[in-house]
Parts: structure tokens; sequence; C-alpha cells
């Protein structure tokens, strides 16, 4: 089947996620996470394109890209090749590095902006590592902090035209847990995640953030009204099963099954 062609954003601005083949570890050593940022600053004075926002985790990595010239294909293999070819050679092994190929969603609005920047931000502390503001391999320090790779300009702006007020409220913005209005990001991430096969374990984690939850069994306290709005949801999980669904949420699979299928 040939491959979807990329959806170009008309400002520019992507959210691109790149991941370990078989999600392994693509960072063993902190020297490969430096080594990773220095083929960030090589490739942006090749391609002339600034980065937003970024987050390094071992075997995933989040980046905000300004795309200047519409040459994000070649910014990522770039990036890509060049990290895998040091990768290879430093631990004597073959073959791909990455999984196939990037994701990337469009940044359209200031609004989805702040909630990609933030969800980035986050996935340290959400994964259990560190806390936001101490996590050592985000853009976060470098928005209240010196800037090394980045440009803050644009994503501060959308906080407040006072640099100082917009550094507070950015802070303040990105100590909030959750927002009913990223859902849009949840699902984006969603998609991209149910390009392969997710555990149970994996669907009932997104599922509890795509609808704002702590527990996956919060669902079954609905009443039939909102149980089905928040079955709805679900339709974005579409490489799961209805069985799947219904074992990691506990609803009946003929339930899930009426109301996706409505």
């Amino acid at each position: 089947m040939p491959r979807i062609a990329r959806k170009y954003s008309e400002i520019k601005v992507y959210h691109i996620i790149i991941r370990g083949i078989d999600k392994q570890n693509i960072f063993i050593e902190e020297c490969d996470k430096y080594k990773f940022i220095d083929i960030i600053k090589e490739t942006k004075g090749k391609y002339n394109y600034e980065i937003y926002v970024y987050c390094l985790m071992d075997n995933h990595v989040h980046l905000v890209i300004y795309d200047k010239e519409q040459k994000i294909s070649k910014i990522m293999q770039s990036i890509q090749i060049s990290y895998a070819i040091y990768f290879n050679f430093k631990y004597d092994r073959i073959g791909h590095l990455f999984q196939d190929r990037f994701f990337s969603s469009k940044v359209e609005t200031r609004e989805y902006l702040k909630m990609v920047c933030r969800y980035i931000h986050q996935n340290p502390q959400k994964a259990g590592i560190a806390k936001v503001d101490q996590y050592k391999w985000s853009s976060y320090k470098e928005y209240i902090g010196r800037n090394k790779i980045i440009n803050n300009q644009v994503v501060l702006s959308v906080f407040s035209e006072n640099s100082k007020e917009a550094i507070e409220e950015f802070v303040k913005f990105h100590n909030i847990d959750s927002d009913a209005n990223k859902e849009e990001e949840i699902e984006n991430i969603i998609k991209y995640e149910l390009s392969r096969k997710m555990t149970d374990n994996e669907i009932r984690k997104h599922i509890c953030e795509l609808l704002n939850i702590e527990n996956i069994y919060e669902i079954l306290r609905y009443n039939n009204e909102i149980r089905n709005e928040k079955i709805e949801k679900l339709k974005c999980f579409k490489n799961a099963s209805i069985s799947q669904l219904s074992r990691v949420t506990g609803i009946n699979r003929k339930i899930i099954e009426r109301v996706i299928k409505k």
C-alpha cells in the first residue's frame, strides 16, 4: 500500500515524534543525548529551521519545529541517519534504529502550540522520572533560563508580550496537570501509537489521558448517557479490537460495539 503523503502546515510548525524500533532505547548514556543535540545544531544550520520545544526520553524524542523552507522530511531524515550511524558504530550494532516513519502533527493555532509545549515538557514527570522543572533533557529550562538550541520567543509571546509576565504565565501553565482542551493533542499521540499494536496497559494509560480520569474503571460509574459519550471517544483506537477495549475498560463488548458503530 502506498504511503499517505504528509500534510504540510500553513504556518510551517510541526510536532514531531521519533521512537526507537520495538520501543528499544535510543539513548544509553548521557553522552548520547549530547550527541543528538549536536546533530540538531548541525542540521539547523544546513536546513534553516528552528526548534521551539524538545524533550529527549530514553526511547523517544519530541520536537516542535518551525520548518521555514518546507523540508521537514529531509530535516528528520538527516537527523535520524546521522544519529543512527553514530549509535550503531558506538554500540557495534547493525540495522534500523528508529521506528519506521516519524510522526508529525501540524500545529496551526496558538492554543494548540501551548498544549503541545506542555504535553512535551510534562513527559518526564508523567513517566515518573523527574519534575518538569528538574528534567535536564528538555527545553523547559531554556524558557526560564539561558537559550541553547531553541527559539523561545514565539511560544513565550503566546503567553504575554511582556517577557517577564510571559515566563511567569509559562511556568504557571506547566504546573497545570490536565486540561479538557488537550484531547485533540492526546488523540494525535494515540493515532501515532496505534500504528503498532498496543498492550492493554498502554491502552488503559491513553484512555485515562483522553478521558481525563485517574482510574480506567471510573467509566463504569457513569450513567448510560455519559458512559456512551465516553465510549464514542474511543473511536480513535482504530487498531484496537472491540474485545480489547472491552477487556481494558470492563464494559460489555456489545455495548462498545453498538456505540462505536452507531
